[in-house]
């Protein structure tokens, strides 16, 4: 096990919390759980540490599709020095976020199948992390008729979706919003 004493981790990870709202002006409150008990219900993560945040500031955690509370859940497995692909052992969530976005990526990807099954031209999202890359091509897995794939790198990575058995056929990259003033 990469975390070798769970309530070390989850004293570390309160400290943090801690020190964020005292010298950040953070309001959050804080639940951590360890062990069995922080474990996905759902099975989308393999969580060992699970953090649930409240209070006042929630939305500021939330906004920009969960920015900031991706960069917690980073902070925390850089803190316990975990290795990239150790990184889903911690979880942090507010106000049911992550379960409200999957939800969310689950009709996106069913309104997607739909979409190719009928067209037989494969679909590109537009690049997202890597966890919620991986809920989709969860979602996916029991389609009839479609397949996916991730394709790019860094940040530019997005999953595509194809007609079942036709992953040779193009898929162009989705296209980014252009930001003002970039250029």
């Amino acid at each position: 096990m990469p975390i070798a004493d769970l309530q070390q981790a989850a004293q570390k990870i309160a400290g943090f919390l801690t020190m964020l709202n005292k010298l950040g002006g953070m309001r959050l409150k804080f639940r951590i759980t360890a062990g069995d008990g922080a474990r996905d219900p759902q099975g989308m993560e393999g969580r060992i540490i699970y953090v649930e945040l409240a209070g006042p500031d929630v939305p500021l955690v939330v906004q920009h599709n969960g920015e900031l509370l991706r960069a917690l859940e980073t902070i925390a497995a850089q803190m316990l020095r975990l290795d990239q692909r150790e990184q889903d052992l911690i979880s942090f969530d507010a106000d049911n976020f992550k379960a409200l976005r999957a939800q969310e990526l689950r009709l996106a990807a069913e309104t997607a199948a739909e979409k190719v099954r009928k067209s037989g031209v494969p679909y590109a999202f537009p690049p997202m992390n890597s966890r919620e890359r991986r809920l989709l091509h969860m979602a996916f897995r029991d389609m009839q008729g479609v397949e996916t794939a991730s394709s790019g790198e860094g940040q530019d990575r997005f999953l595509a979706v194809y007609p079942a058995g036709r992953t040779d056929l193009p898929v162009a990259p989705p296209m980014m919003p252009r930001t003002i003033g970039r250029r």
